[in-house]
């Protein structure tokens, strides 16, 4: 089974209204490459008033520029992997459980319409909300315009981040967004969701049907647009992210090496076992401690080794690792969802 999915994918038909040659740019001044990125931006329709708006004396971003180099070169690197249980107890604990519970109580007029429109339930979306901003107390304060263009111009991930920015241009054009109001984290995701810019376009929905996807101040579209992204990530309805479940003693791990070919984060997917259906799991000995029916697929994960929690877990699981490619992340929203719907 292969991930139909890369982030890189997401940006690719923005990626070529940016495809200045890279030699062309080396010894650019930013305010030269910045006038390249503008014009990408005048290409793909986005107006003078909102490109003057936007990038009136903006100059390079060094914090930016800083904390992007200082990213590792690849997930998990370096060593042996931390506890899954002492990330959840972190991540899980009783002010983001209570905060969530509150959150739910508040939405679950819209619990309904969610549910039937996208398939996806409530809880797993009040779960990202949480995860993502502290249900939107955190959003970030970077000038996303000013980090965009900054990150393009250093150059390490160029086409990324110039197709980004004229993403942004295109919805502050949209939506006649300041560039104060603009503001996210450094490398460019914003809103309750933290979407980058590009999933923005394609996957932002409007839910309270006031005729724009406000991922700022409505929880009513940034639920429906989490729904969305998890929707087109492939997230199966009626089936749970995934349960808990016991394994026999002694139980052979050796014969269930993953044959998941993952080209996106595949130290996240060696993890994972074999794929299954559940059935198949209690031939073997493994008995699911949650609701799930037999011919439902998953692999089994008992992430901090033998005598700790295991798990079978789905393609709904797999459809949360697509927002945020780790165990860690993926396994908290399940758990915090399931402790928000008690």
């Amino acid at each position: 089974m292969t991930l139909r999915r890369t982030f890189l994918s997401l940006v690719a038909p923005l990626a070529a209204f940016c495809s200045v040659p890279a030699a062309a740019q080396t010894d650019l001044s930013f305010d030269g490459y910045l006038a390249q990125l503008n014009e990408q931006a005048r290409r793909a329709g986005v107006s003078e008033a909102t490109l003057v708006r936007m990038s009136a004396g903006m100059q390079p971003d060094s914090r930016v520029i800083s904390l992007d180099r200082a990213q590792p070169g690849s997930p998990n690197a370096g060593g042996a992997f931390p506890p899954v249980s002492a990330y959840i107890s972190r991540h899980v604990d009783a002010a983001r459980i209570g905060g969530g519970r509150r959150v739910y109580a508040e939405t679950r007029h819209l619990e309904r319409t969610l549910e039937q429109h996208f398939g996806v339930p409530l809880p797993i979306l009040v779960a990202i909300f949480g995860h993502e901003t502290a249900y939107g107390q955190v959003l970030g304060n970077f000038d996303l315009a000013r980090s965009l263009a900054t990150l393009a111009w250093e150059g390490r991930r160029r086409d990324l981040f110039a197709a980004e920015y004229v993403a942004l241009m295109r919805i502050a054009d949209r939506n006649r967004y300041t560039r104060e109001q603009l503001r996210g984290s450094w490398a460019g995701a914003f809103g309750n969701p933290q979407f980058l810019p590009s999933v923005y376009l394609r996957l932002a929905v409007d839910g309270d049907g006031d005729g724009r996807a406000d991922l700022f101040s409505s929880r009513a579209d940034t639920l429906a647009s989490i729904a969305n992204y998890l929707r087109d990530a492939g997230w199966r309805r009626n089936e749970p992210w995934g349960v808990g479940a016991t394994v026999p003693t002694g139980f052979d791990w050796s014969r269930l090496g993953t044959r998941l070919n993952a080209p996106v984060c595949p130290r996240v997917h060696d993890r994972h076992s074999t794929w299954m259906t559940v059935a198949e799991w209690r031939a073997l000995g493994v008995r699911p401690t949650g609701a799930i029916r037999d011919d439902v697929h998953a692999f089994l994960f008992q992430p901090d080794g033998a005598g700790t929690p295991a798990y079978l877990l789905t393609n709904n699981y797999r459809a949360i690792l697509e927002y945020n490619c780790s165990n860690y992340y993926a396994m908290s929203v399940g758990l915090l969802a399931d402790a928000v719907s008690g």
